[in-house]
Formats: structure tokens, sequence, C-alpha cells
């Protein structure tokens, strides 16, 4: 009877035993697949981001949206939305982090309150700018120097540099515009413009300037897609990728997308997206802008142009 009873209590003692082992074991289980599943969903957040905003340049705004589009075709769950507001707001908004991409038509070492060497440049096309003129000014062509008197209001009629007996009217974009900034410097040789109308968009100057007699803007050739405005050729040279490549049209920019740091997740797949054959070799020329790869020359933020 004793050796029975002995012999139960082992029995019930080894199932405690096997219990709190299996509690122990599940516990510890559980902690290590709570961890497992910590850093999975850590990554996991990072390779799922489906969503960010790109804005700054307008002038870079076609490019980036059909550059978009086509990468949401392939890429269902992605979202990207692509916005405009001028190069010094979006370099603003990516340094504050409020979006994940800034385009930037400049440097960013050229814009006041921006802390360039806290943002990471990436290269992602050329732009070549040139003057959109009203048809009815009866000029396609000007010299540098015609171009400076006009934007400084020193000639203000168009019959003054071989034109129509018609009043210049003038259509800037406001200080904030990187496309201000690169025609301001490489047209304009860095004279201040003389007031005109200023508007916000490059959409909008287009349509100011087709639908004003005399009318004189500067837009990037993304814009000039129709015969509503003419597109100005400086010094006889007209604005295409072989003369913007090979340095002799010059009133270019690169098209900058700035990232707070090393872009990572949707932000870096789309970045590395919009350097790929796909997108140089394809929409890049398709809406307007020059290949990076299509560059012989290089241009630094003070100007300076050196062969590749």
């Amino acid at each position: 009877m004793k050796k029975m009873k002995l012999s139960v209590l082992l029995a019930m003692f080894a199932l405690v035993i096997g219990v709190l082992a299996a509690c122990g074991g599940n516990a510890g289980g559980e902690e290590t697949e709570g961890n497992t599943s910590g850093n999975s969903n850590s990554g996991g957040g990072e390779a799922s981001e489906t969503s960010i905003v790109v804005a700054g340049s307008s002038a870079m705004q076609p490019l980036v949206a059909a550059a978009a589009e086509q990468y949401k075709g392939d890429n269902a769950d992605a979202d990207i939305q692509v916005q405009a507001g001028g190069s010094g707001a979006g370099l603003s908004q990516v340094q504050e982090g409020s979006i994940a991409i800034g385009n930037s038509d400049v440097f960013a070492e050229e814009k006041e309150g921006i802390d360039a060497e806290a943002l990471v440049d990436h290269k992602v096309a050329v732009v070549g700018m040139t003057a959109a003129i009203n048809p009815n000014a009866g000029v396609d062509d000007l010299t540098k120097q015609q171009l400076i008197d006009i934007f400084t209001g020193k000639v203000t009629n168009w019959s003054e540099v071989g034109g129509n007996d018609q009043e210049i009217t003038l259509v800037n974009r406001p200080d904030s515009s990187g496309t201000r900034a690169t025609f301001v410097k490489y047209a304009l040789d860095g004279e201040t413009p003389a007031e005109g109308i200023t508007e916000d968009s490059s959409n909008t100057v287009k349509q100011i300037v087709a639908d004003t007699d005399g009318a004189i803007g500067y837009l990037a050739l993304s814009y000039f897609d129709d015969d509503t405005v003419v597109k100005g050729k400086i010094d006889g040279v007209e604005a295409t990728n072989e003369t913007i490549g090979s340095g002799e049209f010059p009133i270019w920019a690169y098209q900058h997308s700035y990232t707070n740091g090393d872009p990572e997740g949707l932000a870096k797949e789309f970045l590395d997206y919009m350097m790929s054959d796909e997108v140089q070799t394809s929409i890049v020329p398709e809406q307007g802008y020059v290949p990076m790869t299509d560059m012989q020359v290089e241009r630094d933020a003070e100007g300076n142009i050196t062969e590749k």
C-alpha cells in the first residue's frame, strides 16, 4: 500500500514537473516569438511603407508625376502623391520632415534657411528653360543681352528688338521658385527682374503668356508642348537635349530630388526607379527633360561648367 502511494506521489510529482517545464517552454517560446514578431514588424514596416508625398519644383512636376503613375501601375499598393509649390517649399518641407522627397531646380546650398549638409541630393534629370513669348510679339530669337534688357525693364516694346509695335508684359515666378532662380542666374546673369505679373505655377505662367499680347515669361522645356507660346532661341541657339547636353545652350539646371538623410522604404525604391533605364531612356525625354546619361558637361552650385 505504501509502495502504491509512493508510486502515485512520484507520478504526480513527475506530472507537475512536466507541466511546469511545458509552461516554462511556452513562456520562453512566446517571448522569442514576440521578439521575432517585433523585429519582423519593424523591418516589415519599412518594406511595406506604401504612401509618400513628393513636393516642390513645378518644373519637375510633369516628370515626377509621369514616373509615379508608371511606378504605381507596376506597384498597385504604392501611393505616391506628387505636388508642386516651388523649390523653396520643397526644400523647406523635406528639411522639416513633412514630406519624403523635396524636388528642387536649384542646389540646396543656394536657398537661405536650408541646411544642405543634412539633405541628400539625388540628381534625376536636367531641365532646360527658356523664354516663353506670346506669338503676337513677332519675335522668336533674342540675344542674351536683349533678354536681360527686357526682363530688367530697359526694353519695354517688342519693336526695340525687331518685333511688332507691342508693349512688353513681364510674367515672373515668385522668389521661392527654383525656375525663377535658374532663369535669373543663367539667363539674366544674376540681374533682378523688373516688376510684372507674378504667378506661383508654371502652368499659369504659360496660360497668361498665351492669352496676353506682348507677354513674355520663362518655362521649362516640358511646357512647350503646343504652339500657344513661342519657345525663344537665345543667340540663335534653340534649347534642345543636344545643345543642353553639350553645354551650348546655357539655361539649364539639374532636377534635384532631396531627402532628409539617406532614403528608405518607398522613397528609396521610387528614387531608384527614377534612375532606372526604364525612366531615363523613356519617360525623361518624352516629358521634355534631358537624361543624366546625355550630359557631356556638369555644373556645380556656383554655376561652373566642366566636361565630364
